[in-house]
């Protein structure tokens, strides 16, 4: 029987992937093969001497893969999903392909109590399904302007166990919110117009612009969110956004600004800027 290692059509994925840097192309020929055969990461190393038949279709489907990565189509969109906190997400050009950047806002959030939780521009869900997923007792609402993202959001709700809590609302910011949160959470979009022509092709043509840059200075959608969301926090109750490197000083201001008090930028892993969190005065005792 004619065919070829899965060894070697690593090699070949790999010179495929030459013009991604050497590190990402070998970790995304990898992912894109482990997809393609069903593989886990130690199925993978396992079979690499397995001989791969010609004519099979999940060689067929790993062509199809790498062509559209080697045209910088994104690995969470050819795969159609991508982990996030230890949770598989669904992704579609509707919404932003969870990132780690994102777990940083994730464990603040996770830092403080809450029953209630609203999590706005949800995107892929992964930020308020997360939180659910870890308070098991907690209810939230989640709202996005994109009635396609609100209906990924809804599968992955559904997905991770947790649809009977969350409540997937189209929305405009707080447009159509009511009530009261403990928590409110939001990664909004926060690019300048400037830095959204140097990103990557990977993200400026396949994800959705208005999920990465709101235009201008980048800063509009905290302008929004600390003068509207202190009306819907219970006392007590945090704002906690993500923000981009370069943003904390004036995000703090605007929530110092806004009468919350507490407010605290936060770095992520790397040492960069990467949270503001900022609370309601709690009830006088």
């Amino acid at each position: 029987m004619s065919g070829t290692t899965l060894r070697a059509l690593w090699l070949s994925a790999r010179a495929q992937l030459a013009a991604l840097p050497k590190d990402e192309a070998e970790r995304d020929a990898r992912l894109l093969i482990q997809a393609a055969f069903r593989l886990t990461p130690a199925g993978f190393t396992a079979d690499l001497g397995r001989i791969v038949p010609e004519g099979d279709p999940c060689k067929d489907h790993l062509d199809w893969m790498l062509s559209k990565r080697a045209q910088r189509m994104p690995v969470s969109h050819v795969l159609r999903e991508a982990v996030f906190w230890g949770r598989t997400f669904e992704v579609t050009s509707a919404t932003l392909a969870p990132r780690g950047d994102t777990e940083s806002l994730l464990a603040e959030a996770l830092s403080v109590p809450f029953d209630t939780m609203l999590d706005l521009g949800t995107g892929t869900g992964c930020l308020g399904i997360s939180l659910l997923a870890e308070r098991k007792a907690a209810q939230g609402i989640a709202t996005d302007i994109s009635v396609e993202a609100l209906a990924v959001a809804g599968r992955n709700a559904v997905r991770h166990g947790v649809e009977a809590r969350l409540t997937c609302v189209q929305s405009d910011w707080l447009a159509q919110v009511t009530g009261t949160f403990d928590l409110i959470v939001s990664n909004p979009p926060y690019i300048t117009e400037a830095a959204f022509a140097t990103l990557a092709p990977e993200v400026r043509e396949y994800e959705p612009k208005t999920a990465l840059t709101p235009g201008g200075d980048g800063l509009e959608p905290y302008r929004i969110l600390c003068a509207q969301t202190p009306a819907y926090l219970v006392p007590g109750g945090w704002l906690m956004v993500e923000i981009g490197y370069d943003q904390g000083p004036a995000v703090g201001a605007l929530m110092e600004g806004a009468g919350l008090q507490r407010v605290t930028v936060v770095a992520d892993l790397s040492g960069h800027d990467r949270v503001v969190r900022g609370q309601r005065a709690p009830l006088a005792l």
